[in-house]
């Protein structure tokens, strides 16, 4: 049997959220659980499957540089990594492939546990190094998800407002709010 391609044996799993959030964050957001694309905008939901409000919580946590363990009550997404975004032209929207490959570099990247040496030498074996991307992952989402819940009990709105979503990530991008300025500006 050859040996598994680390990304495909990540790409199978299905990571885990806390409970909590389903309810405060991917069900008024999200088509979490049922609905489609086109009956989302019906709806005011900004964002189509549950993971994709998962992997904006990612790249909060990443770009805060902030992980948070999740507590003892979890859930799975519904849907494994290797289907995030392969639905192309629905509702105007495309597929978007490649945000997997970049969650899984940064993931390579910042999951300190992780010995690639030790996995290429057969001391760990690729479900160990894939349980520490996954957790790694899970701790970075969880972090987003706090940081989402903390703006909301501030105001209850903010996510509501046209830039709300994005504003969270333009702060946490130096000088990106300086040049959004400039672009529009100069239109």
């Amino acid at each position: 049997m050859a040996k598994e391609n680390l990304y495909d044996v990540w790409a199978k799993r299905n990571p885990k959220f806390e409970v909590y959030f389903e309810e405060i964050l991917l069900r008024p957001f999200t088509e979490y659980g049922g609905g489609s694309v086109e009956s989302m905008s019906s709806k005011g939901k900004i964002f189509g499957a549950g993971y994709e409000l998962y992997i904006y919580a990612f790249f909060i946590g990443l770009y805060s540089n902030g992980q948070k363990e999740l507590n003892e009550t979890t859930k799975v997404l519904g849907q494994p990594i290797q289907f995030w975004g392969n639905l192309d032209s629905k509702k105007l929207r495309k597929g978007y492939p490649k945000l997997r490959e970049y969650i899984f570099t940064a993931l390579i990247a910042k999951t300190e546990n992780l010995d690639l040496i030790a996995l290429e030498k057969g001391e760990i074996n690729t479900r160990k190094a894939v349980d520490y991307l996954i957790d790694c992952m899970e701790k970075y989402a969880n972090y987003g998800f706090h940081k989402m819940e903390e703006k909301i009990k501030i105001n209850p709105n903010f996510y509501y407002k046209n830039t709300g979503f994005l504003d969270v990530i333009l702060d946490l991008i130096p000088n990106a709010r300086q040049n959004s300025n400039t672009d529009l500006e100069e239109l």
